[in-house]
């Protein structure tokens, strides 16, 4: 899931970058009507003159069909539907009855949702609340398809305290939900039945299953679990922040009077929280840790994630002058570790992220085989991908002066590796992609002459993706396309009435 998802929203930085090129802000009051010319702090607060149009959260269920979310009729609640690529044919999957929590008259909102691996049950984002950057706390709800049922996760303390559940997500096999709350990692059954609480030690210091301050500043994390790809365990990273001193904030505009509010914030060379990796039973039970070497508060765990088995975990760590990555295998049961790659930088390492769901997505993208996987690094130069086994053997994927921003897709029937990049102008992303043995040259598939940045959802298949392009001047603009001829299909989001309100801003 993302952490911020909606139908629409404020246009908040690209407007602002385009009425700083066109017009000055300026304050104005009394005014019958607002000067389509000017931009005025009331136009940019008070109205809905730069609001833009986005696409909901979308999921490929397969290679030509995807979901999305859409407002129900009339404009009220949110619906799901199913619509065919080739077709633009829509099926209404989950209307808004199906919403409506029993003895209620009003529907949840879905702000984001995840299938089940089947297809059958939809976990739903609803009620979200802002934790540091990003609504991550919320309520979940998972509806089943067939039967049409609705329940709340997280039991009477999640009731009795709305929005405080985080990071839910479905077992594999679709059976259980597990989640966060205050510090804790709680499984649940999705049909009901006892709540399991795999840690129970979760405290303003002990902190399992998410991050302090630093590491999601730094490094861009938040949700700090994983399920094993069978199911029967569950990886998740335990800060210890006990020791870091409290900064203190003065909040002079939330009451009458102003109060301090302190934040947990380590200055350079002071005390940073501590963290390990542990492996636990979804049942229950003692956590084993992982024997990461090295002194826990002046290194990060920068990633983790299951070795495309149940049995391995992989593990990033960075020293605290981010210089040296160490990629390690650890052994699920006996916590032993073994080092396969380590990267090096005189300046700094560059973590790679690919932003999905509450934070990182996966650091290494496996072949279906489990064999090897991609790992992007900067030791040539630029910031290529290679293949990897597990060994550490590495075969470069990508070559030329040019930087991977993010891979896209593995398409292992059709042999592609699909990612963005932007070899000739840095102010600039476009999609590629490139044989997945390394020979050939890389194919860019966003047609010549397109201007600003592009980003991409391709379908498992790699014959459709879902486009987004803007520019300083340009609003958002998302469409399906065919893959690799780049033929537009149909637009999804045109932002037609924005285009409008920035073409009539006066320039100078």
């Amino acid at each position: 899931m993302r952490p911020v998802a909606r139908i629409s929203g404020v246009w908040h930085v690209p407007a602002v970058v385009v009425v700083l090129a066109f017009a000055f802000i300026l304050p104005v009051s009394g005014q019958a009507a607002p000067d389509p010319a000017l931009v005025t702090v009331e136009r940019i607060y008070n109205t809905a003159d730069f609001r833009g149009e986005y696409l909901s959260p979308v999921r490929w269920l397969d290679d030509s069909t995807y979901t999305a979310v859409e407002p129900g009729p009339g404009g009220q609640g949110t619906q799901l539907v199913r619509v065919d690529a080739a077709t633009g044919h829509k099926q209404v999957l989950v209307d808004v009855s199906s919403l409506t929590p029993a003895g209620d008259t009003l529907p949840i909102e879905i702000e984001d949702y995840d299938w089940s691996a089947d297809h059958s049950r939809l976990l739903i984002f609803t009620n979200s609340a802002r934790v540091w950057r990003a609504n991550t706390r919320g309520d979940f709800w998972v509806l089943d398809l067939a039967t049409k049922q609705l329940r709340q996760l997280g039991g009477p303390a999640a009731r009795a305290e709305p929005s405080t559940l985080q990071f839910a997500k479905f077992s594999p096999d679709g059976t259980r939900v597990a989640y966060l709350r205050r510090h804790n990692i709680y499984v649940e059954p999705v049909a009901g039945g006892d709540i399991v609480a795999l840690t129970t030690d979760g405290s303003a210091t002990t902190i399992n299953g998410t991050f302090d301050w630093v590491y999601e500043e730094e490094l861009g994390m938040r949700d700090g679990f994983r399920w094993s790809p069978d199911g029967t365990r569950i990886a998740y990273w335990q800060l210890d922040a006990s020791g870091v001193r409290d900064f203190l904030l003065i909040n002079n505009t939330d009451s009458l009077y102003s109060f301090v509010k302190p934040i947990q914030y380590p200055k350079a060379g002071t005390t940073n929280s501590s963290a390990r990796v542990g492996v636990v039973s979804a049942t229950g039970g003692p956590t084993r840790w992982m024997a990461v070497p090295g002194d826990s508060r002046n290194n990060y765990l920068a990633r983790m994630d299951w070795a495309a088995n149940s049995t391995d975990l992989t593990i990033e760590q960075l020293n605290r002058r981010q210089t040296i990555n160490t990629l390690w295998f650890a052994n699920a049961a006996s916590g032993e570790v073994r080092s396969v790659l380590v990267d090096t930088d005189s300046a700094w390492i560059d973590i790679y992220d690919d932003h999905t769901g509450w934070g990182p997505g996966p650091s290494l993208h496996w072949t279906p085989d489990g064999s090897r996987f991609i790992w992007i690094t900067e030791r040539d130069g630029w910031r290529h991908a290679w293949l990897v086994d597990r060994a550490g053997r590495m075969q470069l994927v990508t070559k030329g002066a040019y930087d991977v921003m993010r891979v896209v897709r593995i398409d292992m029937k059709g042999g592609w590796l699909y990612f963005d990049a932007s070899p000739d102008n840095g102010t600039r992303m476009f999609l590629w992609r490139t044989r997945l043995n390394g020979t050939g040259q890389p194919e860019r598939l966003t047609p010549a002459g397109a201007r600003g940045n592009h980003s991409y959802d391709v379908a498992p298949g790699g014959k459709w993706a879902i486009h987004e392009y803007s520019s300083w001047a340009t609003p958002p603009v998302t469409e399906l396309v065919r893959l690799p001829s780049h033929q537009m299909v149909r637009t999804l989001v045109g932002n037609e009435r924005l285009k409008q309100t920035v073409a009539a801003l006066r320039q100078g």
